[in-house]
């Protein structure tokens, strides 16, 4: 899979070790910043993230922030993104499987690297199952084109 990246200044070290993971896992990634731990505006990364998502030169996202929160609000304003913020492996799961989610998003001061790790193997080894779920996701769709 090729995954677009990035995270703020609160985010930069988990996003430094789950950068790590994607290249063990043999995923690409691209790293859209923050390349330090100098102060940035999560806006300003995570919706180039999200846009290159929506516009399909990646298969997904991973964004990170403080507590994730940020990061998945800006996501979910761009078309086509379906950002989910996951602090568990059922989340991860479940916001692939019944969410069709493109976006994962974390908080560095609420989850440890290790479960990060778990978290991210997880969000990208879990896939749609469609069915009653596609349903549901259509009608999310039919909501952002009015």
């Amino acid at each position: 899979m090729n995954i677009a990246i990035g995270s703020d200044h609160a985010g930069f070290s988990l996003k430094q070790a789950i950068m790590s993971l994607l290249c063990e896992l043999g995923h690409s990634y691209e790293d859209f910043g923050c390349h330090d731990t100098g102060s940035v505006d999560y806006p300003d990364i995570g919706r180039p993230v999200a846009e290159a998502v929506s516009q399909g030169k990646y298969d997904h996202g991973i964004l990170i922030c403080s507590t994730g929160i940020g990061m998945s609000i800006i996501a979910n304003k761009v078309h086509g993104v379906r950002a989910a913020l996951c602090h568990n492996t059922f989340s991860a799961r479940r916001a692939r499987e019944h969410n069709n989610a493109n976006i994962l998003c974390m908080g560095e001061w609420v989850v440890g690297q290790g479960l990060a790790r778990e978290i991210v193997t997880t969000y990208l080894t879990s896939e749609f199952v469609g069915g009653r779920h596609a349903r549901r996701v259509e009608k999310i769709e039919a909501v952002e084109n009015q």
